[in-house]
């Protein structure tokens, strides 16, 4: 049964994140901890970590959007893939663990960094979305009514992430934002080489049309 694994993510989610508002010790146990992951071998927090959020307005926003987006790759994989849409499940959980190496790398030391949330999950289904519809038009939540070609939303994205994670303006992972990012177009690039082909293909052309 198609979207199964969407809502069923989505419903697990809501509930563990939930749960977790109230319940410091469940949010601790599943909360990512580069220096547990390293020196005290929790390598489950690599990917428990997306199943929790900081608050309901965090838990909300990943959620619409694997809701608005899940789906399409589900469908994809279960076309597509010789373990059908639970090929959606293990890119989810991949995603997420992805999603950490840039924590890992710089916090590894730090017992003090935490991290929470499906952020890096969701963008790698995001930029997934996008490598298979390149030219598909998505909305700049800041600019509502702006609509533009999803490469180039892609290229804006990873641009804003990755200057406000050097200029460090909250306390938001945007390199999990990136790395999860990158971890979609690769996956579904790597999965079936043709995906790559179309994409530069229908970019090369949308750049031809436009300024000729």
């Amino acid at each position: 049964m198609y979207l199964t694994i969407t809502f069923g993510i989505i419903l697990i989610t809501c509930i563990i994140s939930w749960v977790s508002f109230n319940n410091y010790n469940l949010k601790s146990k599943l909360i990512l901890s580069p220096s547990r992951v390293l020196n005290q071998k929790e390598i489950w927090l690599l990917f428990t970590h997306a199943f929790i959020h900081a608050d309901f307005l965090h838990l909300f926003f990943n959620m619409y959007v694997l809701y608005m987006f899940g789906p399409y790759l589900e469908i994809y994989f279960n076309n597509h893939a010789a373990l059908g849409e639970f090929t959606f499940l293990i890119f989810y959980v991949s995603a997420a663990m992805f999603a950490t190496i840039p924590s890992l790398y710089k916090h590894g030391n730090n017992p003090n960094y935490l991290s929470l949330g499906a952020s890096g999950a969701v963008s790698a289904i995001v930029f997934s979305y996008i490598v298979l519809n390149p030219l598909k038009e998505l909305g700049i939540v800041l600019l509502p009514g702006i609509w533009i070609p999803g490469f180039i939303f892609g290229i804006l994205y990873i641009l804003a992430e990755n200057y406000m994670a050097k200029k460090k303006y909250t306390n938001i992972a945007h390199d999990a934002h990136i790395s999860g990012s990158i971890f979609g177009i690769l996956f579904i690039m790597f999965f079936d080489f043709n995906n790559a082909k179309n994409f530069f293909e229908a970019i090369t052309n949308y750049a031809f049309n436009y300024f000729n």
